[in-house]
C-alpha cells in the first residue's frame, strides 16, 4: 500500500492547482498504481490501470449517488443528471441515452449535419485577414449541427451564444473563479431555455421531430414510472449538447496535431478508415481532456493493499492512464501509428471514462467524439490554411485545458475559376 504521507491533510486544492499533473505524479511514486489520500474532506483511493477500470465500475464497489460535488453539477452536468444514477434508476435513464447516441444512423445523421455546417462555415473563413479561432468556429459548428439533430429550434437565437454557453458548461467545472461562476450562469440560462422547449412540446406548442432527442427525452418514463420534470428533462437534452459541443476540444487538439506534425496530413487527406481511427484514437489519448472521475466506496473497500471505508472516494486516473508506459510505448509521443500494430483492449484507452457504456457509466456518446473527430480531422488535412505566430501551449494546471491561442488559423480566399 501507498500511503501518501500527509495523507490526513486534505488534498483538494493542490490538486486544483498542479491540475492535470497531480495524480500521475503521485502515481508515479506509488507502487502498484494506487494512492491513497484524501479530497473534498473525505478519504479518497486514487487507481489506474485496466483491471482498477473494471473495479471501478462495478456497481458494488463504487457508485454515483453523492459523489458528484454541487460545483460540478450546477455547472458540467446538472442535478439530477443520469451521471448521478445507480442501479436500475441508472440502467433506465442510460437506456434512453443509449437508444438515441448509440444506433449507426444516429451517429451518421449527426456527422452529416455537422459536417455541412463546417462546409458551409468554411466559406465564410476565407479571405479573412485576421482569420479564424479553430476553437471558436469549431464549436459554433457543433451547436449547430447537434442542435438540428436532437430537434432543438435554434430560432432567433445566434448560434454563437448557444454555443458559448455550452461551452461554457464545460471550461467552468474545475475552477472556482471567473470560469465557473460564467459557467452557472450559463447554465441557468439553458436550462430554463430547454425545459421551456420541453413543456412547448408536452402541451402541443411546439412540433419537434418525432424521435429527435427532444421528443424521447420528453416522453421519457424514468424508472419510478414517472416523466421527467421540464427541468430535468432540460438537464438531460444538454448532456447531448453539451458533450457534442465539447469536441471542440477534440477538434482543436487535432489542428494543433497537425501543425507540429504536418505529416499527418498526407497520411488523412485519403480518408482511410484506418488511419484516420488511429488518429482520432491518438489526438483522445495524447491529449489532456478529462484529468479523473470519481465515485463513493459502496463498502469498506481494498484495492491492492490499499483500503478505503465506505462513504470514501474512489478516483480513476484517466489521464495518467493514458500516459501510462506500462500500456503505451512512449506514451508522451504523438503516435498513431501505434493503434495500426495491436488492438486496444476497451479499459486500456478511457479519455472518456471506461467500462461497458450499455450497463455503467462511460460516456454513451464516445460514438458521436470518435466520429465528429475523424470526419473533422479529415476535413483539417485536406482545408489549405496558415498558421500566424501565436501562443500554442497548452497549460496543464489548466482544467479542462486548450491552446491558450485557441488555434487562430487564416484560410485564403478560393481561387478563381
Amino acid at each position: 500500500m501507498f500511503l501518501d504521507r500527509k495523507h490526513l491533510v486534505d488534498r483538494t486544492a493542490p490538486l486544483l492547482t498542479a491540475g492535470y499533473a497531480w495524480l500521475p505524479d503521485r502515481m508515479r511514486a506509488a507502487p502498484d498504481d494506487v494512492v491513497r489520500t484524501r479530497l473534498m474532506g473525505r478519504p479518497a483511493l486514487a487507481v489506474r490501470g485496466p483491471e482498477a477500470v473494471r473495479f471501478f465500475y462495478d456497481e458494488r464497489h463504487v457508485r454515483r449517488e453523492g459523489a458528484l460535488p454541487g460545483p460540478v453539477l450546477s455547472t458540467l452536468f446538472g442535478h439530477g443528471a443520469v451521471h448521478t444514477l445507480d442501479g436500475e434508476a441508472h440502467r433506465v435513464r442510460k437506456a434512453m441515452f443509449l437508444a438515441l447516441l448509440t444506433p449507426p444512423e444516429q451517429v451518421a445523421d449527426l456527422v452529416e449535419r455537422t459536417t455541412a455546417a463546417w462546409d458551409d462555415a468554411v466559406g465564410s473563413w476565407r479571405g479573412r485577414p485576421d482569420g479564424v479561432v479553430l476553437f471558436d468556429e469549431a464549436a459554433r459548428v457543433l451547436t449547430v449541427g447537434v442542435c438540428g439533430w436532437a430537434g432543438v429550434p435554434l430560432g432567433s437565437r445566434d448560434p454563437a451564444a448557444v454555443s458559448r454557453d455550452l461551452v461554457s458548461l464545460v471550461d467552468g467545472f474545475a475552477t472556482m473563479g471567473p470560469r465557473h461562476w460564467r459557467a452557472r450562469a450559463a447554465r441557468r440560462r439553458c436550462e430554463a431555455w430547454i425545459a421551456g422547449l420541453v413543456d412547448d412540446v408536452r402541451e402541443g406548442r411546439t412540433e419537434v421531430p418525432e424521435g429527435s432527442a427532444v421528443d424521447v427525452v420528453a416522453h421519457h418514463v424514468d424508472a419510478d414510472g414517472r416523466p421527467l420534470d421540464a427541468r430535468t428533462a432540460a438537464v438531460e437534452v444538454l448532456n447531448m449538447l453539451r458533450p457534442t459541443v465539447a469536441v471542440a476540444w477534440f477538434v482543436t487538439f487535432a489542428a494543433h496535431a497537425l501543425h507540429r506534425r504536418p505529416s499527418h496530413r498526407a497520411w488523412l487527406r485519403d480518408g482511410d478508415a484506418a488511419r484516420t481511427a488511429a488518429f482520432a484514437h491518438e489526438v483522445r489519448r495524447f491529449y489532456p481532456f478529462a484529468p479523473f472521475t470519481g465515485g463513493r466506496a459502496a463498502t469498506d473497500l481494498s484495492w491492492r493493499g490499499a483500503h478505503v471505508p465506505a462513504g470514501g472516494l474512489v478516483v480513476l486516473d484517466l489521464y495518467g492512464q493514458d500516459h501510462d508506459d506500462a500500456l503505451w510505448t512512449d506514451p508522451y509521443v504523438f503516435r498513431p501509428e501505434r493503434f495500426l500494430e495491436r488492438p486496444v483492449e476497451r479499459d486500456e484507452l478511457v479519455p472518456q471514462g471506461g467500462g461497458d457504456p450499455s450497463s455503467g457509466h462511460r460516456c454513451p456518446g464516445e460514438a458521436f467524439t470518435i466520429a465528429l473527430l475523424e470526419a473533422f480531422a479529415v476535413r483539417l488535412a485536406r482545408l489549405e490554411y496558415t498558421v500566424p505566430e501565436q501562443d500554442l501551449r497548452i497549460p496543464l494546471r489548466r482544467v479542462p485545458t486548450r491552446p491558450r491561442s485557441g488555434f487562430r488559423m487564416v484560410v485564403p480566399p478560393a481561387a478563381a475559376g
